[in-house]
């Protein structure tokens, strides 16, 4: 079965936006950017956000994509270590609904989402376009397996790293083998696949050190793999998505959910109001 569904189309050497601009081979624009709760959210698009990606790629530079939610901003509100990760960021995609909403209350009209399991297919067709290798760090070993394979399937040669790392903390010895290994690989994007706030932290510890571009893509693994299963669209666009992960997973997810939900409209709305009464 495959993992491809829907992303933008790519067409040649260039990824194009619905209106047919082309992105890849244009210098990047700046990005419109906020902070929300004091957490920065970059306004893109799949189209802009895969042209970035594969132009830092074919350079070879090292940085790191973070694709963010309600999750990650009450992360970054609680933990300002945290929150320097997720600001020290390349790209900060708005992975949720509600930061789309979020920025686009904060005065950037043309916020668009960029979620985790459409962004991974996106970048893996532009990467085999254009010649890119790409690998993938974590997740199970059944997950990464079935992930390798049916991305093998359908675009051979691509995979040239994966690797499922245990859920302990490593060694700095086991750490320095880890980042030898990613780089004598040769691959240029490296998703992470660690959940959040872990892989957030490790790219940002990784950054110079790892010479990929990381892209922190929380459950996609395992839901472009059919591992676990995915909202619908419906629900994705209506930003109750945490309505049917909880569902789904009620034990390992209601702190999230029912806590950090509701904190995060509260203090959103004081944000809004701060903002209103300067």
């Amino acid at each position: 079965m495959g993992i491809y569904r829907k992303f933008p189309t790519i067409f040649g050497n260039q990824a194009w936006d619905l209106e047919g601009e082309a992105l890849y081979n244009q210098p990047a624009p700046p990005l419109r950017s906020r902070y929300i709760l004091n957490m920065r959210v970059d306004a893109s698009n799949y189209a802009d956000s895969v042209s970035r990606v594969l132009g830092w790629a074919s350079r070879g530079e090292s940085r790191y994509v973070c694709c963010a939610n309600v999750h990650s901003v009450m992360e970054s509100f609680d933990d300002p270590q945290f929150r320097s990760c997720i600001n020290g960021a390349d790209l900060v995609t708005s992975d949720g609904m509600p930061l789309v909403w979020a920025l686009r209350r904060l005065g950037v009209s043309e916020a668009a989402r960029v979620y985790g399991p459409d962004l991974v297919p996106a970048v893996l067709r532009a990467a085999d376009r254009e010649g890119l290798r790409v690998g993938f760090y974590g997740g199970t070993p059944n997950t990464l397996k079935l992930l390798s394979e049916n991305t093998g399937r359908e675009y051979p040669g691509l995979v040239g790293y994966e690797f499922s790392p245990p859920f302990r903390d490593l060694s700095p010895e086991e750490d320095q083998m880890i980042v030898d290994r990613i780089n004598a690989s040769g691959v240029q994007i490296l998703f992470i696949g660690l959940g959040c706030p872990k892989q957030e932290r490790w790219m940002a510890e990784h950054k110079h050190r790892v010479h990929a571009v990381m892209l922190g893509v929380g459950a996609a693994f395992d839901f472009l793999t059919g591992v676990k299963p995915q909202a619908p669209h419906w629900l994705q666009s209506a930003g109750l998505e945490w309505l049917f992960r909880f569902a789904v997973e009620p034990k390992r997810l209601w702190r999230r959910y029912l806590k950090q939900n509701p904190r995060f409209v509260a203090h959103f709305a004081a944000q809004l109001l701060t903002l209103k009464q300067s």
